[in-house]
C-alpha cells in the first residue's frame, strides 16, 4: 500500500481521512462540559467497524485541549480500578501541587497483577485522594473504556464509580461496545445506573460527506464519487477500505476488480467475525435477504416461518445493526456487500 495513502484499516487508529460525526460529538461534549451535567456517563454502541473508537478518540482529543480536563484511557481486559489508579496517578504527575510530597512512596509496589482485597482498597484510596484534590482545583477527569465487556471486573469498577459520583467527584465515563456487550452491561442487576446512561447508537455515515471526501482525495467528478460512496452504504470501515483500495489500484485495476478486493477486506477484517457471532437461524434470515429491499412475506415463505417468529429475529438483527426496516413490510441489509460475502459462508 502507498505510504501516503490517507485511508487506514487499523482499528483504534484515527485515519487521516475521516467523516466526522459532529452531532454525536457535540452532544457528548456539551453534556460533559456543562456546569450541571444531566449525565456523567455515555455509552457508544455499534457494530464492529462503525467508527465507535474514532468518535471516542475525537471527544478525547477535544477535551485534552482544555486545561481543566484530564483523560484516562482504561484497558477493559485489566483490573479497571488498579488501571485507573495508576493511570490517574501518572497523569497527575504532570500537574503541579496535585500530589502530596511523598505520595509516590506510599504506593510503592502498587500495580496490575497484585490481587486481593487489600490491593483493591489501596486502589480506591489512591483514586479518592487524587479526586479530592482535583475537585478543589476544579479539574475534571474523563475515563474512557474501549470495547467494554461485562463481568466482575466491570461490576466492581461501576460500583466504585457510582460512589465517586455520590461524593460529587468530577469524574466522567465514556465507553464503547458492541450491541450484545452493552445490552449485557445495561441489564446486569449490579449495574443499574448504566441502564439510565444515555446511549449513542452510531448510524451510517453521510453519503454526501463520503462523496465529498472521495472527490477531494481522488480528484474526480462528484458523480463518480457518489457512485463510490453508495458502494460503502455509509459503513465507516467500508469507507476506509474502499478508499484505501481505490487509492492504490485506480490506475491498474477496474472498479469491478477493486470491488472483489473490497469483499476480501470486508471478509478478513469484519464480516467473518460478525457471521461467527450469529445463531444458525440468524444466518438463515440474513441469507434470505437480498442486497436490496426484500419483502418480509417472501422471507417468511422461503424460511417456512410465521411473521410473529420472524419479527423476533428482525428486532434482534436491527439491534445488532445488521438490517433495517425503513419501509413497512420490507427489510434490507445495512452492511455493504454483506449478502455477497455471506453467500460464500453458507457454502463452507
Amino acid at each position: 500500500m502507498a505510504l501516503n495513502n490517507p485511508f487506514t484499516l487499523s482499528f483504534g487508529k484515527s485515519p487521516n481521512e475521516i467523516v466526522s460525526r459532529y452531532e454525536y460529538a457535540e452532544e457528548i461534549l456539551g453534556t460533559f462540559r456543562s456546569s450541571n451535567p444531566v449525565s456523567n456517563a455515555y455509552l457508544i454502541e455499534g457494530i464492529r467497524g462503525c467508527g465507535k473508537t474514532v468518535l471516542m478518540t475525537l471527544i478525547e482529543k477535544e477535551l485534552l485541549k482544555e486545561k481543566d480536563w484530564i483523560v484516562v484511557d482504561l484497558n477493559s481486559t485489566q483490573d479497571l480500578l488498579s488501571d485507573f489508579a495508576m493511570r490517574l496517578l501518572d497523569s497527575c504527575k504532570k500537574i503541579s501541587d496535585v500530589l502530596k510530597k511523598g505520595f509516590n512512596l506510599s504506593v510503592a509496589g502498587f500495580g496490575v497483577g497484585l490481587n486481593g482485597e487489600n490491593q483493591s482498597r489501596d486502589s480506591v484510596s489512591i483514586i479518592t485522594e487524587i479526586l479530592e484534590t482535583l475537585k478543589k482545583k476544579h479539574k475534571r477527569v474523563l475515563i474512557t473504556i474501549d470495547e467494554v465487556m461485562n463481568g466482575d471486573n466491570m461490576r466492581h469498577f461501576a460500583s466504585e464509580f457510582q460512589i465517586f459520583l455520590r461524593k460529587d467527584y468530577p469524574v466522567f465515563l465514556l465507553m464503547t461496545g458492541l450491541y450484545e456487550n452493552i445490552y449485557a452491561i445495561q441489564n446486569d442487576p449490579a449495574l443499574t445506573f448504566l441502564l439510565r446512561t444515555p446511549k449513542v447508537n452510531l448510524e451510517p455515515l453521510s453519503l454526501l460527506q463520503i462523496s465529498k471526501a472521495y472527490q477531494k482525495v481522488f480528484d474526480t467528478d462528484i458523480e463518480f464519487a457518489k457512485k463510490l460512496a453508495r458502494i460503502t452504504k455509509g459503513y465507516a470501515f467500508a469507507f476506509q477500505a474502499l478508499g484505501l483500495l481505490y487509492y492504490d489500484f485506480r490506475n491498474s485495476l477496474s472498479l469491478e476488480e477493486i470491488i472483489l478486493k473490497f469483499d476480501d477486506l470486508l471478509d478478513d477484517f469484519v464480516y467473518r467475525k460478525i457471521w461467527q457471532g450469529l445463531s444458525e437461524q440468524d444466518r438463515k434470515v440474513i441469507l434470505a435477504i437480498s442486497d436490496s429491499k426484500t419483502k418480509v412475506t417472501d422471507i417468511c415463505q422461503k424460511l417456512n416461518m410465521t411473521s410473529s417468529t420472524f419479527s423476533k429475529y428482525r428486532e434482534r438483527l436491527i439491534s445488532r445493526g445488521l438490517i433495517q426496516s425503513g419501509q413497512h413490510g420490507y427489510v434490507e441489509l445495512i452492511l455493504p456487500r454483506f449478502a455477497e460475502v455471506a453467500s460464500f459462508y453458507a457454502e463452507e
